[in-house]
């Protein structure tokens, strides 16, 4: 795949959407990316003094970059100016910064009462906590997500940024987002998003609160059936060190693991009894320890038995299934993971490499303000068939 290095023929469902993104680390970015490849033009707003990006730095792709001062009254100006024309807007500073820069939602909506103003943060913008400082393990440390995850008798472990930035944050403010630009299209009218990590994350959660109210988990990590507790739910170390992942829940799926390892000891019978589960663990992680982890697969992946390589992130690519749909990319001389979801008719497509120039405002709105004239209405968003 080659990227493209202008937005002038996106590709995607979000094709003419207009953002704006202001500078951010984490899940800011990481939505702006999202948006750009399902096709939405995004212009990255950055402060002075900081320069092109690095190549390598594939959330950053596919964006243009513009420099303002936003606490100059020109650099505020400017920015206003973007977004008169975008639909929608990303930032991820503490509340209240963008007000005193003078760019809050109500000084943007008296230029533009359609964007969509989409904020992210890790406490939210009210609550105790909103101005305190924090990251990903802090936000998801407040939501039982955290505690949950780990081996017992040891501490937590976190799980990357991915539950807190991405998953409870980038994710749900796309989510957000998108649904308010779906109403602005019958309303006429922009709103705000308050996408809080400690929010999305808590969310992401409930399926184990319902498991907890209807007596079905155990505070204590590995005693249940999701996390690594159930023998037949877990990483097992191979004779090389390398890892196995089994996922047999089904008592079909664990039925035909039994069948494949020749599990004919009784005590396997006992899949769903917890207080056989240490024994079991015991027991299987002893015989996934006589063979290298591709030994395994040889005979366990793509069977019924719901078994999988545990692979790096520097084996990922290579794997058969990866490389036959095109999970991963090469664009230049890396390879990076490829959009997502996909979409039958308006394919999605890493729309440019990282910016590595400058561009400014005037030239970005300039180019709005022709496309004005190619859109079914004058903000971008096709009016609802039925409403228009």
């Amino acid at each position: 795949m080659s990227a493209r290095t202008t937005p002038e023929s996106p590709t995607g469902p979000l094709r003419g959407l207009r953002v704006v993104e202001f500078a951010g680390i984490g899940p800011g970015p990481f939505a702006g990316m999202l948006l750009s490849d399902m096709g939405a033009d995004v212009v990255r707003i950055d402060r002075p003094g900081i320069g092109g990006c690095d190549p390598r730095d594939f959330v950053s792709r596919g964006r243009r970059l513009v420099r303002l001062d936003l606490k100059t009254p020109d650099g505020r100006d400017q920015a206003l100016g973007l977004l008169e024309h975008a639909d929608a807007l990303i930032e991820g500073f503490r509340p209240g910064v963008m007000e005193r820069l003078g760019l809050g939602p109500e000084a943007v909506a008296a230029r533009n009462p359609r964007l969509v103003y989409g904020r992210m943060t890790g406490w939210g913008q009210s609550g105790p906590l909103a101005h305190a400082v924090g990251h990903d393990i802090n936000y998801v440390s407040l939501t039982g997500a955290l505690a949950a995850i780990g081996p017992d008798g040891r501490g937590p472990v976190p799980p990357l940024n991915l539950v807190g930035d991405y998953g409870g944050g980038a994710l749900y403010l796309v989510v957000g987002m998108l649904a308010a630009l779906y109403e602005a299209r019958d309303s006429g009218r922009g709103q705000v998003i308050d996408a809080a990590m400690c929010d999305g994350a808590a969310s992401l959660m409930t399926q184990f609160f319902a498991l907890a109210a209807m007596g079905r988990w155990n505070e204590t990590r590995e005693a249940n059936l999701l996390d690594g507790g159930a023998h037949f739910y877990r990483v097992y170390q191979c004779a090389d060190d390398r890892h196995l992942a089994i996922g047999a829940i089904e008592p079909q799926f664990y039925a035909r693991l039994r069948e494949l390892l020749g599990l004919t000891d009784p005590e396997f019978d006992h899949q769903g009894d917890q207080a056989h589960w240490p024994a079991l663990r015991d027991k299987l992680a002893a015989i996934i320890r006589t063979r290298t982890r591709d030994d395994w697969c040889r005979l366990l992946e793509g069977t019924e038995a719901c078994v999988t390589p545990v692979l790096a992130m520097s084996e990922a690519a290579a794997h058969p299934h990866m490389m036959a749909r095109g999970t991963f990319v090469p664009v230049g001389t890396e390879v990076q993971p490829a959009p997502a979801p996909r979409f039958s008719r308006t394919r999605s497509g890493i729309q440019g490499t990282p910016p590595d120039r400058i561009v400014e405002a005037k030239a970005v709105i300039a180019q709005w303000e022709t496309d004005v004239a190619k859109r079914p209405d004058a903000r971008g968003i096709r009016p609802h068939p039925t409403r228009a």
